[in-house]
């Protein structure tokens, strides 16, 4: 390269391509190389506009022109442009867009266009109900793990892909009907002149959602920037404060918020008969207590290690480091329930979880209404739930489901539990809200992210009494970051279609 530089045209640029590789020895370059070099990078692209041109750039006027049923095949080609922009571009809303991050790429779209042609050739009608298969089970649900996205993808193609997508009146998003059938260079101009600005509107979701989405990337701009602070005195631990000394601080005051630990023995030798809600009550007694355990074991631990009296370990320098930048320690959480909290809100929500259940077990009295998020595993509460009523009536197990009815009122205005079933609170709603007036899920507040909803009365009923009509199945998970914190269904009362807030990617949540 050096001498190549003496001699060469002044225009001459080398370029060198570097794919990540699988094996870390191949894909050192070697340092002289990379800084006499410009480093450029090949971005997917951002935003609607950019994503859909992107899409109909994979084809030509060759390609559009190859079907005998020529204005059907670029009606629905267009179309699944516009599906394949919006799967690709919705990961940028995080969990409430996908619950997990998909590889979706040019080659599932450009599969669907041949798959699209040959089923157009050999079929008088268009088999929509195939077409909307294949694309989204196979070609783009082949990516897809997740019941709740599978179930956002074949939303998509049902709002998408049906005959009303023929007759040039059907909207791919407000404002942006499907085009009328025109040519390969037509297409570009007609995103140009009609598409609306770049809005969660084009997605089906709510106004709310880029909110959370800038929200969370400036949060991980300033962790980030947090954590490259130099960690010596000074440096944000107050003036003058060392790191030793604020851990210190911290540690004393962790271990002055954790109580003793629950006698479960002693409280099972006194009850005598054990219900499944006294059966929860111990499992979490007891989880609790391997939680606290490890904090107290841990932070004492660490404790002797800043007085001298232990050599400090990699795990205890790995805690402090956790204590001194307000994270949860890796081992605390590998106890504990999902949470996103830093360290100083979540000892305050433990001490919170600790008195709800001091409450419960003193005198193993159902509580008015059960804070839900509480526990460290809700569902074992919901089945419990069940299994009290199919006791009670002699009901098989397996018959039953959850009837969920949301109140008019707020946790205050119980005084005691109901005679069946439970009344829980402590529930957020993302995506959308619940509107009392209506009895129904409503659309957001502007800037309401996470509206509180009222609390729902839970009992057991048998499978053939469940209604389903006008419901919307929605999926409760324990934090934001939804995904794997599954907890349950609850099926919600709605006055319009349920596949709007699919799309919307409305769910409960335990914790925010």
């Amino acid at each position: 390269m050096e001498q190549c530089v003496e001699s060469a045209h002044e225009k001459f640029r080398l370029y060198l391509s570097a794919e990540p590789s699988g094996d870390p020895l191949m894909c050192v370059i070697p340092q002289g190389i990379l800084e006499s070099s410009i480093k450029i990078t090949n971005e997917p692209p951002t935003g609607m506009y950019a994503n859909l041109h992107k899409a109909l750039d994979n084809f030509n006027q060759e390609t559009l022109e190859m079907s005998s049923k020529e204005a059907e095949f670029k009606t629905i080609l267009f179309t699944l442009c516009y599906f394949h922009a919006v799967v690709a571009e919705r990961r940028k809303f995080g969990p409430q867009g996908w619950n997990r991050n998909y590889p979706f790429n040019v080659g599932d779209l450009t599969i669907s266009v041949n798959v699209l042609y040959n089923y157009l050739e050999n079929n008088s009608k268009i088999p929509w109900e195939d077409l909307r298969y294949l694309f989204g089970e196979i070609m783009y649900g082949g990516h897809i793990t997740d019941d709740w996205d599978r179930r956002l993808c074949r939303n998509y193609l049902l709002e998408f892909l049906k005959p009303e997508t023929m007759d040039g009146e059907m909207y791919l998003a407000p404002g942006f009907l499907v085009p009328p059938n025109t040519d390969y260079v037509g297409y570009h101009r007609y995103i140009d002149d009609n598409l609306p600005p770049e809005s969660p509107y084009l997605y089906g979701l709510h106004p709310n959602a880029e909110i959370g989405f800038l929200a969370s990337t400036s949060e991980n701009l300033f962790k980030t920037i947090f954590e490259m602070q130099p960690r010596e005195a000074g440096s944000g631990a107050g003036v003058g404060m060392s790191k030793e000394d604020k851990v210190r601080n911290t540690i004393d005051d962790i271990l002055d918020k954790i109580p003793d630990a629950f006698p479960v023995q002693e409280m099972m030798a006194k009850v005598e008969d054990r219900t499944p809600y006294i059966i929860v009550a111990f499992q979490e007694c007891e989880r609790m207590n391997n939680l606290t355990g490890e904090i107290k074991r841990s932070l004492k631990e660490l404790d002797l290690g800043l007085k001298g009296e232990l050599t400090i370990t990699s795990d205890m320098e790995t805690l402090m480091d956790s204590l001194f930048l307000d994270q949860l320690p890796v081992t605390w959480a590998a106890k504990a329930y999902p949470s996103m909290l830093p360290l100083g809100q979540w000892v305050a929500d433990l001490s919170a979880r600790i008195k709800e259940l001091e409450g419960w077990v003193g005198d193993f009295n159902m509580p008015a209404t059960v804070w839900l998020g509480g526990f460290f595993n809700p569902q074992s509460f919901l089945t419990a739930i069940m299994q009290q009523t199919a006791r009670k009536n002699e009901w098989p197990l397996d018959k039953m489901c959850l009837l969920t009815d949301v109140t008019k009122k707020q946790k205050e205005e119980f005084s005691s539990a109901p005679r069946e079933g439970a009344y829980v609170h402590g529930l957020y709603m993302e995506g959308a809200r619940w509107d009392t007036q209506l009895n129904s899920i409503a659309d957001s507040k502007l800037k309401d992210l996470f509206p509180v909803v009222p609390v729902i009365f839970i009992k057991a009923i048998t499978q053939d009494k469940q209604d389903t009509k006008n419901m919307y199945d929605c999926p409760v998970y324990k934090t934001r970051l939804r995904g794997p914190t599954f907890v349950w269904t609850f099926n919600l009362k709605s006055k319009e279609k349920a596949s709007k807030w699919t799309l919307a990617g409305v769910a409960i949540l335990l914790q925010i």
